[in-house]
């Protein structure tokens, strides 16, 4: 027998529960089902949100014939294999190849599939869990739509699982199969958004329980708890959530907002990801928070510095010591930006030579080159004394404005004081 996941399939776009922004009414993939359009495609999206199941809607409503692939496994002769059943398929219209994680396909691989898609022999609808524009061929994703699954919500796994319910008590005909709504609520969240593994732990549930001497078999709380192992957590260090993650804990401190900044940092524990946290948390000690609490840098440095030394578990204290203290401080790029325009400056202009009086003098010869006329600030009143830094070609030239915070509008002052006083 099949898996309840596949007897449950549905068999028309109104019973898929989900991706409302792409199958609801008058939404594009909608449209394209319902007037048998197909072109290639591209399904981006999470494990068990509903990407097999559209393709398979789309070859049955374009009268294509359905071939499927996984590049984990599968090779260029497999692709010409389906090619020559071509003239054999005279009651269908073409070819649908579903190749899913297309990302597994290097690009020769890919490569591969262009004249066949070029010519119309085969229209192509691949799927993948990571972004398309990091893992999939330029002239694929210029062939294609990409159309983004979004992970499923628990109503709409509540509504799956409710399904897969009546067609159990339909195939067990003397028992009756019962689970309350916040036991299904309960496996959905679960299930993290992923509807196969919602349909199958609940498949496992009814197969493992017993009905009770009135034949009624219901599943509880306990029995869910018991038989699913905590909750799903997608996590791969090279995947999009992963860097999508380590963005967002920089945007939230970068916002001064500490809940969702320690929300994205607890995701980031759950992971496993202490070296990757404790590296940005560096970064954005500098680049966010910078001149307006310079303190904040080496606070920083010494908290992950402990959590290094501790190693997880215990590492998400002063992992979290580090988020609160960075999200609450003052912000402040100014340093970021001034060394990022300097930057721009040594590889877009002529920036010319360091002033003579600024080079190294600190050897015999230096004299007859004249490597002299440099005036020492510390002789002069107040450490300081105007003489030119920059190279002739960028006087003139700010690299650093500062911020408008506390300590910066003290450096401001500062260095208003000098020129006026000196």
């Amino acid at each position: 027998m099949k898996p309840l996941a596949d007897r449950i399939r549905p068999d028309n776009i109104e019973e898929i529960v989900g991706q409302e922004h792409i199958l609801g009414k008058d939404k594009i993939l909608n449209k394209l089902i319902k007037n048998r359009k197909v072109v290639n495609m591209i399904f981006y999206g999470p494990p068990g949100v509903g990407k097999t199941t559209v393709a398979n809607l789309i070859a049955r409503f374009t009268d294509k014939k359905l071939y499927k692939l996984n590049a984990t496994t599968a090779s260029v002769k497999d692709i010409q294999e389906i090619i020559k059943d071509l003239n054999s398929l005279m009651t269908f219209k073409g070819i649908v190849l579903y190749l899913d994680e297309i990302q597994n396909f290097n690009k020769k691989q890919q490569q591969s599939l262009l004249e066949f898609m070029e010519d119309g022999r085969i229209t192509l609808i691949a799927s993948t869990t990571e972004n398309p524009y990091h893992y999939i061929y330029n002239a694929i994703l210029s062939r294609a739509t990409i159309f983004e699954f979004k992970p499923l919500k628990e109503e709409n796994i509540v509504k799956a699982l409710m399904r897969g319910l009546r067609l159990l008590n339909d195939e067990f005909k003397n028992t009756e199969i019962k689970a309350e709504e916040d036991v299904l609520k309960y496996i959905a969240i679960m299930c993290n958004g992923d509807l196969r593994r919602a349909i199958n732990a609940l498949e496992l549930l009814v197969y493992s329980t017993n009905p009770n001497e009135e034949n009624k078999l219901e599943i509880s709380m306990n029995d869910v708890k018991e038989s699913m192992q905590g909750k799903a957590f997608n996590f791969d260090k090279y995947g999009d959530n992963y860097y999508d993650a380590l963005s967002a804990l920089q945007k939230s401190i970068r916002g001064s907002d500490p809940d969702a900044a320690i929300f994205y940092a607890s995701m980031l524990i759950k992971g496993g990801q202490l070296l990757s946290i404790c590296r940005r948390l560096l970064v954005i000690a500098s680049e966010d928070i910078g001149l307006a609490y310079p303190q904040a840098a080496s606070i920083t440095y010494s908290l992950v510095q402990s959590a290094m030394q501790l190693g997880l578990p215990e590492a998400r204290i002063p992992i979290a010591q580090a988020v609160i203290l960075l999200a609450t401080s003052p912000k402040s790029n100014s340093s970021y930006k001034a060394i990022k325009k300097a930057l721009l400056d040594i590889e877009n202009k002529n920036i010319g030579e360091i002033p003579i009086h600024l080079r190294d003098n600190h050897y015999y010869g230096a004299k007859q080159l004249k490597r002299t006329g440099y005036k020492y600030p510390h002789d002069h009143k107040g450490n300081y004394v105007e003489q030119q830094y920059l190279p002739d070609e960028l006087i003139g030239r700010n690299y650093y404005i500062p911020g408008d915070n506390k300590m910066e509008r003290a450096i401001k002052g500062y260095l208003n004081s000098l020129k006026n006083e000196y």
